[in-house]
């Protein structure tokens, strides 16, 4: 099985940075994607990056210009570096890796796990 951890969450000034880390733990798996998520009071959650195996990215509206995601696959680490953050940046991140591997029995296993998410406050 894989396992997604996030971290790097904390409480920032209006105009400050920055750097989550999702780190993927198992045996022997490759991953698809991996996406940043975030989910404000009240709100629904909301897809804010996503990044390939390939190097792919993309960015929502909202974030384009000031997130970066990247990946250390030797590391099996994804960063998020968010710079210039505002309030409405405020929210729990998650961390989604769609991820397949092999059960002991052969049988493989293509799945999306989720990270348990870690808290970003900007204030004004």
């Amino acid at each position: 099985q894989v396992q997604v951890r996030e971290s790097g969450g904390g409480t920032v000034q209006t105009g400050g940075s920055l750097r989550l880390s999702c780190v993927l733990s198992g045996t022997r798996f490759t991953y698809d994607t991996v996406e940043w998520y975030r989910q404000a009071p009240g709100k629904r959650r909301e897809l804010v990056t996503t990044v390939t195996s390939g190097g792919n990215t993309n960015y929502a509206d909202s974030v384009k210009g000031r997130f970066t995601i990247s990946t250390d696959n030797a590391k099996n680490t994804a960063f998020l570096q968010m710079n210039s953050l505002k309030p409405e940046d405020t929210g729990v991140y998650y961390c989604a890796a769609s991820v397949a591997y092999t059960l002991s029995d052969s049988s493989p296993v293509r799945e999306r796990v989720w990270g348990q998410g870690t808290q970003v406050t900007v204030s004004s």
